[in-house]
């Protein structure tokens, strides 16, 4: 089956990319890793003004959506020229609040990007805690509103920082959709994580294409050909994967989805990082900054093991909310 967007969401996708590109975003994401978040900020208002977050938010609340296909869309663009901040997290956020009381109260905020969300289970560790103005916390009793956060942590990622959500707050709901928001938390993964792979693939080749030895172009050897055809078969297979799952947003779909896209981005980061050489394990190499977020997208929202079991169960027994174990680190 052939998942093809159409105009108006490859116009969708286009804009994003020229306002992307327009923002140097690796400037602001090492601005973010700082602690320095007013240019990360200000572009997080411009996603939003582009209707991005109000994707994930029903239209009764503000939204556009719930439209998971041009979600997806937008993602793939954020993936690609890594954005940072608690993207996904926002998404998942939205997906949660469904009773109308925490509804009314905060999916207008969320929409409009004129307020940040984290979400992580009570007592552990969740992305961007500090920046964010809406914390999450899933506790044993429901979902909270967490009163604050612990110290920032490193991440593997540096643009990924962690901090420990206090335990206690507000109860906003003691049945919170805990599988749906899992499933859009999936679903944008998978997308940025397509979107990384896409800009690493197309770093390399252009890299590859500059650097000469022996006289002649790296790109021109046959080894070389043959690990960059690899990395781009992977990423266009797991490209209708992850149009399919949003189309059908079912469990088992989007696990397939993002176990695919994660492991083709990690891949191609595999190859990227060998076929730049010592320079792409340099922090001030852009590239970096693509490798890092391949990395840490491939086990956030859950392992690929985990993906794995929950394809075979298909609509089985609900999974159990996790954050990514690496970045706990």
């Amino acid at each position: 089956m052939r998942f093809l967007l159409d105009t108006e969401q490859r116009a969708f996708a286009a804009s994003l990319d020229a306002m992307l590109s327009a923002a140097d975003t690796p400037a602001v994401i090492r601005d973010w890793s700082r602690g320095e978040r007013a240019s990360g900020l200000a572009l997080w208002s411009r996603i939003a003004e582009a209707g991005v977050f109000a994707l994930a938010v029903p239209e009764a609340y503000e939204g556009l959506g719930p439209r998971p296909v041009e979600l997806a869309v937008a993602f793939v663009e954020l993936g690609r020229h890594a954005v940072p901040g608690p993207l996904v997290e926002t998404v998942a956020a939205a997906a949660l609040l469904l009773d109308p009381g925490p509804a009314e109260r905060f999916l207008p905020t969320l929409a409009a990007g004129k307020s940040v969300a984290t979400l992580a289970p009570e007592g552990s560790y969740a992305l961007d805690g500090e920046a964010a103005a809406l914390r999450l916390a899933l506790a044993a009793d429901g979902l909270r509103l967490a009163p604050g956060h612990g110290p920032v942590r490193t991440s593997l990622d540096p643009a990924r920082r962690l901090t420990r959500l206090l335990p206690g707050g507000e109860l906003l709901t003691r049945d919170p959709p805990v599988h749906h928001a899992l499933c859009w938390a999936r679903l944008a993964t998978a997308a940025q994580a397509l979107g990384v792979g896409l800009a690493l693939l197309e770093r390399t080749v252009a890299y590859v294409g500059q650097r000469v030895q022996f006289g002649v172009p790296v790109g021109s050897f046959q080894a070389v050909k043959h690990r960059l055809a690899d990395a781009k078969i992977a990423l266009e297979f797991a490209r209708p994967l992850v149009l399919g799952a949003a189309v059908t947003m079912s469990p088992a779909d989007v696990a397939a989805a993002k176990v695919s896209a994660c492991e083709a981005a990690y891949a191609t980061a595999r190859t990227a990082l060998q076929l730049h050489g010592a320079i792409g394990y340099t922090a001030e190499y852009d590239l970096s900054l693509w490798l890092t977020r391949a990395r840490a997208l491939r086990t956030a929202w859950g392992t690929p093991d985990d993906c794995r079991a929950e394809v075979l169960r298909g609509r089985g027994r609900t999974p159990r909310l996790r954050r990514d174990p690496d970045d706990r680190t």
